[in-house]
């Protein structure tokens, strides 16, 4: 049986990889010019674009003019070679070697900024062939396959041969809905309109259920969780016994009781949410893998687990906007397990630290929250994010609350240094993951650094959804002057 699933998941691989079409430098176009039929970017935030209206070929070489909506990139490099821009109106326009129907990369040099900074981007110019969707942002659906948002309140609550009997009542959660029906059934809608069925122990699927409603049968045993933002929360109602394949390795888990399970061998090491051992999953019988919307980005894994039968549940908790309502999600777990009652007890518990929290006078210091990417762009969160909610709570300012282009539900989006420069040069405080210089020296020219306003994150915080009044606590006490005392953050020296 083992060697059959290994060759069946060769097979497959192989099948996926004869689909990636092969890429072409332009050599078998005929000497000209083409107005290219299709082209996308990536890199920096979309403020600055860049578009291609055309490509020439000579000698087999393609040349391509890339035109940057902005005056102030002198440069762009490529291959390590510079190329010199020449400009018009309010564009840089550069005329560089390329390949067509294949990705590559350049880096443009800006002088927005108090010295050069270099952006890299990645481009893609069609010519020949019908250019694909739009590339996806950060968290959206990977394929067509993925349900359109809905409405929460306006969901669909009929179910074939079901009776609708009443819905779990939320205080602050927007991302998500559970439904009850007669005989133990429970419907869990998700803001990105994903539904699925929780079936009680011996319960039968309702003959005639839409395919789309994935299947959670109940008792909850064996689940792989690559989430790590749901493990606390499967804590706070005691409902780790149901997780037993992890997507973090040992000394990944800040959460006690996670890192004494895997020490126990209760919990097994089952693989990252790219790359989960299929073979560990199948041997343990898998029902159910609870992932973040990072799996969004492997459309692939995610079209394995279900073939292997594996129901995927992809949480939204980092989508909610107030702080209280990432937590809330505890009610939508213990919906799973049948303990709803601890968790209205959990959960009004952390309502209670919020409430007496709420009297903060706000100090109207800015704040930025953020980190700095391996390809050197800036990730923020948006402006509706919880974080952002956290310090306004605290009694901080965050610096992006006025951006429209952050205002959206993404959790965290990706900036270019040159945006994050011209947003948080003058910050009171920056929280940030690491040494900053390092990253980059326009660092040095920031007003927080030049105070010694800048703050670390623990390495927990992302893992600790049950515990946010503390990290708001935190804040305020870093806003104040309070500075002892802290869990999640401390000053970088």
């Amino acid at each position: 049986m083992k060697h059959l699933f290994l060759h069946w998941l060769a097979l497959a691989l192989c099948l996926a990889l004869l689909g990636t079409g092969a890429l072409s430098e332009g050599s078998a176009l005929p000497e000209g010019e083409y107005a290219p039929d299709g082209f996308t970017f990536s890199g920096g935030t979309g403020k600055v674009t860049i578009s291609c209206p055309g490509i020439a070929v000579a000698g087999g070489a393609v040349t391509a003019t890339l035109v940057f909506s902005s005056p102030n990139y002198p440069k762009l490099t490529v291959d390590g070679v510079e190329y010199a821009a020449t400009h018009e109106g309010k564009t840089s326009i550069f005329t560089v070697p390329a390949v067509v129907n294949a990705d590559m990369t350049v880096v443009g040099t800006t002088t927005a900024m108090s010295q050069p900074h270099d952006i890299e981007y990645t481009i893609h110019i069609w010519v020949g062939q019908t250019p694909p969707d739009a590339p996806l942002e950060d968290g959206e659906a990977a394929s067509g396959a993925q349900p359109a948002p809905v409405a929460l309140a306006d969901r669909d609550r009929t179910l074939p041969s079901l009776t609708w009997q009443s819905e779990l009542p939320l205080k602050y959660a927007h991302e998500f809905a559970v439904d009850y029906y007669e005989g133990g059934y429970k419907l869990l809608t998700i803001g990105d309109g994903n539904r699925y069925l929780v079936v009680p122990e011996g319960g039968d699927i309702p003959e005639g259920l839409d395919s789309g409603i994935g299947i959670i049968r109940q008792p909850l045993k064996n689940v792989y969780l690559a989430a790590t933002a749901a493990m606390a929360l499967f804590d706070a109602v005691d409902g780790l016994d149901a997780i037993t394949l992890s997507g973090t390795q040992a000394d990944g888990w800040y959460i006690e009781d996670a890192a004494a399970a895997m020490a126990r061998g209760d919990m097994l090491y089952a693989g990252k949410y790219s790359a989960p051992d299929y073979e560990l999953l199948t041997g343990m019988g898998c029902p159910l893998a609870i992932e973040s919307t990072m799996i969004l980005h492997t459309p692939k894994v995610q079209e394995m687990l279900e073939q292997l039968g594996v129901t995927v549940f992809i949480e939204h908790s980092s989508y909610e906007s107030h702080p209280l309502g990432r937590t809330e999600w505890v009610k939508l777990y213990a919906a799973m397990l049948n303990r709803e009652a601890q968790a209205e007890a959990f959960f009004d518990g952390q309502a209670k630290v919020i409430d007496d929290l709420k009297d903060f006078p706000n100090t109207e210091k800015t704040v930025a929250f953020f980190y700095v990417s391996s390809d050197g762009s800036v990730v923020v969160r948006g402006a509706s994010d919880y974080v952002a909610g956290m310090i306004e709570l605290a009694g901080g300012r965050y610096v992006f609350s006025d951006a429209a282009a952050l205002d959206n539900p993404r959790a965290a989006v990706a900036i270019s240094m040159e945006d994050f420069y011209a947003a948080a040069v003058d910050a009171d405080y920056l929280i940030y993951n690491a040494e900053l210089l390092g990253k980059s020296a326009l660092f040095a020219d920031f007003r927080a650094v030049k105070e010694g306003n800048v703050w670390s994150t623990d390495k927990y915080l992302y893992q600790a959804t049950d515990i946010v009044g503390e990290l708001i606590t935190d804040i305020n006490r870093m806003l104040t002057g309070q500075d002892g005392d802290m869990t999640f953050i401390h000053r970088l020296d």
